[in-house]
């Protein structure tokens, strides 16, 4: 790896923090636009569903070039990486986003999803999309669906690991079970309610100071609030990391890059360190100013990253 990129992670590595300065510093509105219900930005070459035998999962395909495979997390769509998609297109790669069930058009969704379903989804619209090996990105509940997949050995070049850990700690766990219990009482929440404690779980402290921004989040928040009566949602939320899996992700293979959002509340940093200890040879950045969707929060930092790895 060139000095300029991740150090790899070892006991006593210490994580390379991405440089922060004002012009890489994004806007909630730049978020909102790309990701507007129109179609956000992005130019598509083709908006398909892949058929699997019993599935259908929704995938945008854009650009041409080495293929990437980009899997979003816990209620997010494969719209949430239209930042990433546009950097990566641009750079000559070809990024294909999915929509996991649960989540967007992809479909049937059972009462219960498990992490195995996940990962034969992806396992299988690779199979499909791609006559040649492949890169990954995962985003929280992606990650671990990426790192579970890759336990196996896929014909995967190198893979990038957003906001991840390798083992539940006691608040994950506390908040996995409780985001059950939410959508078993299936209350009716206020949608500025909903989006205030979204914020706050998922943006940086220096996002929230800022008047205007945090102003921009809210209301981006507040028009696409959560549904706890929402059966996909539901069956996302059992989706979780129940036990240590650090012994199994030593068979990874592949080339890894582990970013964690120094903010990140859900995802902190001293997870993203294990996880990278755990997986052979991987290499782990630190992003600093940016809570658990950091991605949206700091794109040019998160992209740079992405590049500069997938680069190397």
């Amino acid at each position: 790896m060139s000095a300029a990129g991740a150090r790899r992670c070892g006991d006593r590595a210490e994580a390379r923090r991405s440089p922060i300065s004002a012009t890489t510093t994004v806007t909630a509105a730049r978020v909102r636009d790309g990701l507007s219900f129109a179609g956000g930005r992005t130019t598509l070459d083709h908006m398909p569903f892949v058929d699997l035998e019993d599935r259908r999962i929704y995938v945008e395909d854009t650009g041409a070039g080495p293929p990437v495979l980009l899997v979003p997390g816990t209620g997010a769509r494969g719209h949430t990486w239209t930042e990433q998609v546009h950097a990566l297109v641009a750079a000559g790669y070809r990024a294909v986003t999915m929509d996991n069930r649960g989540s967007g058009r992809s479909g049937p969704v059972p009462p219960r999803l498990t992490v195995t379903d996940l990962l034969t989804d992806v396992r299988d619209v690779a199979k499909r999309l791609f006559d040649e090996p492949y890169r990954l990105v995962g985003h929280s509940m992606g990650a671990y669906v990426v790192q579970e997949h890759l336990c196996a050995g896929p014909p995967v070049t190198q893979a990038a690991l957003f906001a991840s850990r390798a083992r539940p700690d006691a608040f994950s766990a506390r908040l996995a079970a409780a985001e059950r219990a939410l959508h078993d009482a299936a209350p009716e929440i206020p949608a500025a309610y909903d989006a205030v404690v979204r914020a706050a779980l998922n943006l940086s402290p220096h996002t929230l100071a800022d008047d205007a921004e945090v102003s921009t989040w809210l209301d981006l928040f507040e028009l696409t609030p959560r549904d706890p009566h929402d059966a996909g949602r539901k069956a996302q939320s059992t989706v979780d990391w129940d036990c240590d899996r650090r012994a199994d992700y030593a068979r990874i293979t592949c080339e890894c890059l582990v970013v964690s959002f120094t903010d990140d509340m859900l995802a902190p940093p001293a997870a993203g360190r294990e996880l990278a200890r755990a997986i052979p040879g991987a290499s782990f950045v630190e992003v600093g100013r940016a809570g658990h969707i950091g991605m949206l929060e700091r794109p040019d930092e998160v992209n740079s990253t992405l590049l500069e790895f997938f680069g190397e």
